[in-house]
């Protein structure tokens, strides 16, 4: 499964390269910046009745039941409606991982692959022939990998060369501090559909989030966590930075591929 810290664009089934970020209103489409305009009263009101509902429980004892936004109703189906609009659209996503520079040209020409048992087993089979691993280290590597495990679950991403396919249960010292030392950390910007994800939903929510920011408003962050079901082409990859930046550090959610398709475990 591949795991992408994510930022979104609009793209409906045009060029993966056009996309929209979902924390920033001016990057949205005019079609869904008209949509949110009409519903800006109403937007307004839920959230600042939750805001008001929110300060009077922090003032009170805490002892009276949670007040209901007459809202509520109306916000969540308005958030399904503009979940559905984001199936057509693409969002700008990162994925973090530590690679070796060859892999990063591969990643260029081919495309981000899936973090399986096969792929692991060439990536290590690369680095033995580069010096970079012996043999024994690559089988103690492979058989420690939680792919063997349907389980398996996400972990520190550009720490580690070959990602949570390699090191997420590792315990052997000496091989944990070895694949921390093999290639760089990089972080991938892609391209990624939300038709390709399960998260159109998570991503409305963020959408409606940016806009009640340019109202004044103070709704809560809407991150999420997303991945994709099938691995993007080579022009999906807008670019690969060499390492974690602050400006590369705002994320909307991490992607995971449901059968590792972005290089996630990289």
């Amino acid at each position: 499964m591949l795991h992408l810290f994510c930022f979104l664009k609009h793209n409906g089934y045009m060029s993966s390269l056009d996309h929209i970020d979902v924390w920033d209103f001016d990057t949205f489409d005019e079609e869904l910046r008209a949509k949110l305009r009409r519903e800006e009263t109403f937007v307004r009101d839920y959230l600042t009745t939750s805001q008001q509902q929110f300060l009077v429980r922090e003032a009170s004892d805490h002892g009276m039941p949670h007040p209901e936004n007459p809202y509520a109703a109306d916000y969540l189906a308005f958030a399904e409606e503009i979940g559905r609009d984001m199936e057509s659209r693409t969002i700008r996503a990162w994925h973090y991982a530590r690679l070796v520079d060859e892999e990063v040209r591969a990643i260029r020409e081919s495309g981000i692959y899936p973090g399986t048992l096969d792929t692991l087993r060439h990536r290590l089979d690369v680095q033995v022939e580069a010096g970079s691993l012996s043999a024994a280290d690559a089988d103690e590597l492979y058989k420690a990998s939680p792919c063997h495990d349907p389980e398996q679950q996400p972990g520190r991403l550009v720490e580690n060369w070959g990602g949570e396919s390699t090191y997420f249960r590792l315990e052997d010292e000496r091989l944990k501090s070895l694949v921390a030392t093999i290639g760089r950390p990089r972080i991938l910007e892609v391209a990624v559909p939300l038709v390709r994800t399960k998260h159109s939903y998570s991503a409305g929510r963020a959408i409606i989030a940016a806009f009640a920011r340019t109202l004044g408003c103070r709704p809560d962050r809407e991150g999420f966590d997303l991945y994709t079901v099938k691995p993007p082409e080579p022009t999906a990859i807008l670019a690969v930075i060499p390492k974690a930046s602050r400006s590369s550090k705002r994320s909307a959610g991490v992607i995971r591929p449901s059968s590792p398709p972005l290089v996630s475990d990289g």
